[in-house]
């Protein structure tokens, strides 16, 4: 699968000791990351990142145009929420790609390991389940 990492600042370490926990699983998948977050995450764990700019130079964008592009399958987001950032607006619009697109996107811990450890077990083959699910209404009872 191919997944991309962005970090705040206030978050590249907590970024950095995710990517370096889950480090063997994955090395077996093609990793994107904004600047500075791919700088850290390759410089702490030598796995081999692609490095786009960093997110107020236009990252964010970029890594929206993977996901416009049908060229991502994961993203992890660690976002600082208690801090403005000068490019909310690209923030948003990656956020909303994500969206448009089922991609699907962590933004913070708790998610990031959840869709980490569902990639560690096979379960994030989404697209898979879309297009094997019957085309009549389900019911749940509740």
């Amino acid at each position: 699968m191919k997944i991309a990492f962005i970090a705040h600042d206030r978050k590249k370490d907590l970024m950095v000791q995710l990517v370096t926990a889950y480090q063997p699983l994955l090395k077996n998948h093609e990793l994107f990351a904004t600047g500075t977050t791919g700088q850290r995450i390759s410089e702490a764990t030598g796995l081999k990142v692609h490095r786009f700019k960093s997110g107020p130079l236009g990252g964010d964008q970029q890594i929206g145009a993977l996901i416009s592009e049908d060229e991502l399958d994961l993203v992890i987001f660690l976002r600082d929420p208690l801090s403005s950032q000068p490019h909310e607006p690209d923030v948003n619009a990656l956020i909303r790609l994500s969206d448009v697109y089922n991609v699907p996107l962590a933004t913070n811990l708790g998610t990031a390991e959840i869709l980490i450890r569902g990639l560690a077990e096979g379960l994030l083959d989404f697209r898979q389940i879309i297009d094997d699910a019957p085309k009549k209404s389900i019911s749940f009872d509740l």
